[in-house]
């Protein structure tokens, strides 16, 4: 099993395929504080990242945005006072693929370093 935040996100078309059950069940476990939650019938990552004020909730946000355009994958942001909630998932395909996988694991990564 490679470790998902030293991978890169590939191009992604709307035939791509979505993740399997499988798929996810090997995964998540490289994950563990992701959510697998569903909105607008999309599932999706999802997870609330905690700091002390806004500012440096907002820098965090700030970094996820460089991280998305580098990789050219691009997730919902929800920045507010101490917190910031990020959703990743496939517009193209309306659904998870490994590349929201890999951009969850990079999100720890710029959390967690």
């Amino acid at each position: 099993m490679s470790e998902l935040k030293s991978e890169k996100c590939e191009a992604c078309r709307r035939d791509a395929p979505r993740v399997t059950e499988a798929e996810i069940a090997e995964l998540k476990p490289q994950i563990p504080d992701w959510a697998l939650t569903e909105r607008e019938g999309i599932p999706r990552l999802e997870r609330q990242y905690s700091f002390p004020d806004f500012a440096q909730a907002l820098a965090f946000t700030n970094r996820v945005g460089e991280l998305a355009e580098e990789e050219g994958h691009h997730p919902a942001l929800l920045t507010e006072w101490g917190r910031v909630t990020v959703a990743w998932w496939t517009h193209k395909i309306r659904g998870l693929h490994r590349n929201d996988f890999i951009m969850a694991a990079k999100t720890d990564g710029l959390f967690g370093g």
